[in-house]
């Protein structure tokens, strides 16, 4: 919500009331603030790719799965709704009220994400995927118990912080979606909304990309993080439980063979 209210700012005022950079405060805002406020119901999940990551690892069950999704999508949806309520007469102020979903004057754009003008439909599946194997691999970071431990209550900043990284490093193509929810139920809500099924159709369909992108980017979020920390750290932890318990069964014996000693 408040990251498409930004987005929707910058449009609808044509630059006056926003720009690139205020749009990427908002979205990493509105993610500390989403796991601040649902963190100790749902653990914070706002974001699909990281539910199935988690499911992944072990650490949640699949069948949170589809619950989340479904979910997080309904969020969105609602999301864009209040947006598109809040800036209705803006939108309709806007180029006399068209409602336009690529072009010079589409305000589609507001709610869902939609490729420039560049961009193919394999380097925005690439880039969808890279940026949510990123986004992935350091969520992993701050909530691995065994690396550097984050302080308690700064997690949701430290997120808020890694979306707006990747926003500020990442935006220019396609605008980072790198959540299925956060793209499919705004789109949804402008199909329903008066845009209609070009919202699915524009520039070859490329609301697949968006959707299922960053699922694949998860796998190799979750695949360089094992493989290059979390593998490493869960060993070195293994171990050090391993000589602890053994020091403390030596402990015990030498403990036993002196008790045994005073009473002879």
């Amino acid at each position: 919500m408040f990251g498409c209210g930004a987005v929707a700012q910058l449009v609808l005022s044509e630059g006056s009331h926003g720009m690139f950079l205020t749009v990427n405060f908002a979205f990493g805002f509105a993610a500390t603030l989403g796991i601040l406020v649902c963190g100790q119901v749902s653990g914070g999940h706002l974001n699909p790719t990281v539910t199935f990551a988690l499911c992944i690892l072990g650490r949640e069950p699949w069948r949170k799965f589809p619950v989340y999704f479904l979910f997080q999508t309904i969020g969105a949806f609602l999301g864009s709704g209040i947006i598109f309520g809040m800036y209705f007469d803006a939108l309709w102020e806007f180029r006399k009220g068209s409602l336009i979903v690529v072009g010079e004057n589409a305000t589609a754009g507001i709610f869902a994400t939609y490729p420039s003008n560049h961009l193919s439909l394999v380097n925005g599946f690439f880039d969808q995927m890279i940026g949510t194997a990123a986004l992935i691999v350091c969520i992993l970071a701050i909530v691995d118990p065994y690396n550097n431990p984050i302080p308690r209550g700064l997690e949701a900043f430290t997120v808020g912080f890694v979306v707006l990284v990747i926003g500020l490093s990442m935006g220019f193509n396609s605008g980072y979606a790198v959540n299925p929810a956060r793209d499919l139920g705004p789109r949804l809500f402008t199909a329903i909304a008066g845009w209609g099924s070009e919202v699915f159709t524009a520039n070859d369909y490329w609301f697949f990309v968006p959707i299922f992108a960053p699922f694949f980017g998860a796998v190799v979020g979750v695949l360089v993080y094992q493989l290059m920390v979390g593998f490493h750290v869960e060993g070195e932890a293994r171990d050090r439980g391993e000589t602890v318990a053994r020091e403390e069964k030596e402990r015990l014996k030498l403990s036993n063979v002196t008790e045994k000693n005073e009473m002879a």
